[in-house]
């Protein structure tokens, strides 16, 4: 073998060395510090999915006739619960003029048959979750696009984490706009303005509110992704909150009179009767509507000093100093129910999750 045959054999490094160069000079072939970069930049459109789904999703609700009657119906609901507060809060002025946190007993305070702002929100609120997720993988499942998205470049539970973000956002501005709405109202009957820790108070409810809803929307996006068809899944997650919202305090009356019944004989504040009401809260509060009565009784109330007052004896109550919680100290007193709020509705999102990664999607 010669010289000039060894140095054209192909396998040799002369030889390698041209057809790498030559490869770097062809049009449309990216360098090597440019693959990193490529790469890199298709992992941040990944991560991003969720973000655009989440995008297309808020866009679709904003602009639905849905989110426009749910928001037209809430905030009329409100503004005449709050109009007739309002009235009788003015009818007794000389009274009510003295009294702590004025302002915010316009969501509290009912007046004859009308109920107050908070009880509509604490029934009517859940409608908002369910509304905007009965349908949101199922819906897309009817209509087969759902596989066509999952075809596109990006994870595959980009999905369900883009739709329920989209959905709580959509949540959110409607709670913004009532509030917004019903404070108007307030301040134009009142004629007085809320002091800074009224606001605090209130936007702080507000975040409530929407951790309550955004448990209805799990439950609904977990109805979604089981049931195939969305008018199934809708009349489930209406059974649902029906079930948990009107016949609650019956099935935990009876439980509570199975477990811990009370004597005929036994006195208002016997060890019997402190027990059965003790048991009965306890119960009520798996309901997430009874936690957020609580903590939106407390956290827009500063009178109110606990939220067991059925544990509180009459000789504790007349030795007690009535005095007024500052926000903090009413954040320390609702703080567990807003935590229980936040885990059921991480609990119900998990299983929705879970559901919807296990399942096979065919085109």
């Amino acid at each position: 073998m010669t010289g000039s045959d060894a140095a054209t054999l192909p396998g040799d490094a002369t030889t390698r060395g041209r057809r790498r160069k030559k490869l770097r000079n062809q049009p449309g072939t990216p360098a090597p510090a440019e693959r990193p970069v490529a790469a890199a930049e298709e992992e941040r459109g990944l991560r991003a999915g969720w973000r655009v789904i989440a995008a297309k999703e808020f866009s679709d609700h904003i602009l639905s006739i849905r989110f426009l009657v749910l928001t037209i119906i809430l905030g009329l609901a409100a503004a005449a619960a709050v109009y007739a507060t309002a009235g009788a809060i003015r009818d007794l002025a000389s009274d009510a003029s003295g009294s702590p946190s004025l302002f915010l007993k316009l969501f509290t305070v009912s007046r004859g048959d009308i109920p107050a702002f908070t009880t509509f929100i604490a029934f009517l609120g859940p409608l908002l979750g369910i509304a905007f997720g009965f349908d949101a993988i199922n819906g897309e499942r009817a209509e087969g696009t759902l596989p066509r998205l999952l075809s596109q470049p990006i994870h595959r539970d980009d999905v369900i984490n883009g739709k329920f973000v989209a959905g709580l956002s959509a949540i959110a501005v409607i709670f913004t706009a009532v509030t917004l709405v019903v404070t108007a109202v307030g301040i134009l009957q009142l004629g007085i303005l809320p002091e800074p820790e009224e606001i605090a108070r209130l936007l702080i409810w507000v975040v409530l509110a929407v951790t309550y809803v955004g448990l209805w929307l799990a439950i609904a996006l977990l109805c979604s992704v089981v049931l195939r068809r969305a008018a199934t899944s809708a009349l489930v997650a209406i059974a649902v909150w029906l079930l948990v919202t009107l016949f609650a305090t019956l099935v935990v009356g009876l439980i509570a009179g199975f477990i811990a019944p009370i004597p005929a004989d036994a006195g208002q504040g016997s060890a019997e009767v402190l027990r059965n009401t003790a048991l009965q809260q306890e119960l009520a509060r798996l309901s997430p509507s009874q936690l957020f009565e609580e903590a939106t009784a407390a956290v827009l109330d500063p009178s109110i000093r606990t939220l067991s007052p059925g544990l509180v004896t009459a000789a504790q109550a007349d030795r007690a100093i009535p005095s007024i919680l500052s926000l903090g100290q009413s954040l320390l007193v609702i703080w567990p129910q807003f935590v229980a709020l936040v885990a059921a509705t991480a609990v119900m999102f998990a299983l929705a999750y879970v559901s919807f990664m296990r399942q096979e999607v065919r085109a």
